[in-house]
């Protein structure tokens, strides 16, 4: 795991493997990159011709850029890593967090192996603080349990593994931070919390489902809670089958490995707020007798990153102390197909009375997440969201890194988009067409769990709505695309798991903490 730490060394005196530091690109009459601040010291050792070495070593400035090169004479540390930032802010005007964000986990990528780094990014306050410290955790991050070179998983649920032999970055100094300032001292706590629980969500996405199934999930919900002091109560096929739970059921029918329903719960003695989550855990989905076709299944195991997403969020907030009430709903099954599955055709009671002719096996994450939405609104809270990487249309729409918001509230939706973007989550307001109702009414059940296929991602939150209690705020993110990254990593996003959402979920239970959710 790697350390975080706050320094107002020099970079000349730093012990370290590494000094990082910032280079954004010219203006259109200078191609070259030019140094960003906080790197002017290791300018001044170069006789202020850093910029020029960097552009004779073909560095341009352009955004994620990394450059390696020797460290000036009477430097401690070894190497210098310029990381580029993309264009330079206008005159007076700070780095985005998120561009700080993307340049850390570039460079803590690039530094997979070594001991100890010092970064010099741009520093104008604690918000800069936050993201450089998040940027370089979650750059930091790897996965390789399962390699000869890797660590067993812990059942806990963490792991760590080595990247291609090399451990991560072992510990980051953030340079131009202060110690004793308070903002700056809660800013990398925040993100230490944040990003740990983050990764946590990564390494269960990342899981094999022959170790991952629900009842391991589970079992790993209990041994946080335990650790976090939440309260956690698991639902077996026995509980599920006497409380009515015909969607969770109906899913997991098939699979040797029964489904369970987790409710993780964090309570403030302060809060005056209460935000329910709820997320599909698909541990595996093979489509069921709706049998996805070849090429569709390796990355399955990744259909429980909504769950991991909700209950990495829910340990954060119980870790940062929110003064809210967080209630985590993990819907958690597998799909398989066998001579107990649902069959196409089959009609399901839901938990909340409705009946559902299900016409694909393979739209199974609505019908997990309507009986979780269903419990969670008999609670009342003040707001639901729920995460799933529930359509393929979604990534049609929006492509592999934006998620879709919908919500029976326009003002609702337009805070959660708000608060994706303020946090680096790509996110995208989508819409709730009434007349895409009309197509899943069903001669033989109350809705049927298919619709138009134009538009099918709407027509997944339009069938979840029928769900939500009355009168509660609901929003649906539909993660399909950004839950799982099969292309090279990316900034601070690696190859597989991204734990995509769990950073809007904790910033949605802090703004309603501080009375600025609606």
């Amino acid at each position: 795991m790697t350390a975080l730490t706050l320094s107002t060394a020099a970079a000349s005196g730093l012990k370290a493997d590494a000094i990082v530091v910032g280079v954004a690109k010219g203006s259109a009459s200078d191609s070259g990159p030019v140094v960003a601040p906080g790197a002017e010291a290791v300018d001044k050792a170069y006789d202020g011709k850093l910029a020029g070495l960097l552009e004779t070593l073909g560095a341009s400035g352009a955004e994620g850029e990394v450059t390696k090169l020797p460290a000036p004479s009477g430097f401690k540390a070894p190497l210098v890593v310029a990381v580029g930032l993309g264009a330079a802010p206008e005159k007076d005007a700070a780095y985005e967090p998120e561009t700080l964000r993307r340049a850390a986990g570039a460079a803590a990528r690039a530094l997979a192996g070594a001991k100890k780094a010092g970064f010099a990014l741009p520093v104008d306050g604690a918000g800069d603080v936050a993201a450089i410290g998040e940027g370089a955790l979650l750059g930091s991050y790897v996965f390789d349990a399962y390699k000869e070179s890797g660590e067993p998983k812990a059942k806990n649920g963490k792991a760590n593994g080595k990247a291609n032999g090399k451990a991560p970055l072992g510990e980051v100094t953030l340079l131009g931070a202060k110690p004793r300032d308070r903002a700056h001292k809660a800013a990398v706590e925040r993100a230490v919390a944040v990003t740990e629980e983050l990764n946590r969500a990564r390494d269960l996405i990342n899981t094999p489902p022959n170790d991952l199934n629900p009842e391991a999930f589970a079992a790993i919900a209990q041994a946080a809670g335990k650790e976090h002091g939440l309260k956690v109560q698991v639902l077996d096929e026995k509980a599920l089958l006497k409380g009515g739970y015909g969607g969770i059921l109906g899913v997991g029918a098939g699979s040797a490995s029964p489904p369970r329903l987790v409710k993780v719960s964090y309570t403030s003695s302060k809060a005056k707020k209460h935000l329910a989550f709820v997320g599909k855990g698909i541990t595996y989905d093979s489509g069921g007798i709706s049998l996805k076709p070849a090429g569709h299944n390796e990355t399955m195991k990744c259909d429980m990153s909504g769950a991991a997403a909700v209950f990495a969020a829910v340990v954060a907030a119980a870790r940062l102390g929110l003064e809210v009430n967080v209630t985590g709903y993990l819907a958690l099954a597998e799909n398989m197909p066998s001579g107990s599955a649902t069959r196409p055709g089959d009609v399901l009671r839901m938990y909340s009375g409705k009946t559902v002719e299900v016409l694909n096996t393979d739209a199974e994450g609505r019908l997990v997440l309507a009986d979780a939405i269903a419990k969670a609104s008999e609670e009342k809270p003040d707001a639901i969201v729920d995460v799933a990487t529930l359509t393929g249309a979604m990534m049609l729409a929006l492509g592999s890194r934006t998620f879709g918001v919908m919500a029976n509230d326009d003002a609702f939706r337009t805070a959660v988009h708000e608060a994706a973007e303020e946090v680096g989550e790509a996110a995208w307001p989508m819409p709730l067409p009434e007349h895409l109702r009309k197509g899943m009414d069903s001669a033989t059940a109350d809705i049927a769990n298919m619709g138009e296929r134009m538009g099918g991602g709407l027509v997944a939150g339009l069938f979840l709505r029928e769900f939500v209690g009355e009168g509660i705020t609901w929003a649906h993110l539909d993660i399909a695309g950004p839950a799982f990254n099969e292309s090279a990593p990316f900034g601070y996003t690696p190859k597989g798991g991204t734990g995509s959402a769990v950073r809007t979920l904790v910033r949605l239970a802090e703004l309603t903490a501080a009375g600025d959710l609606g």
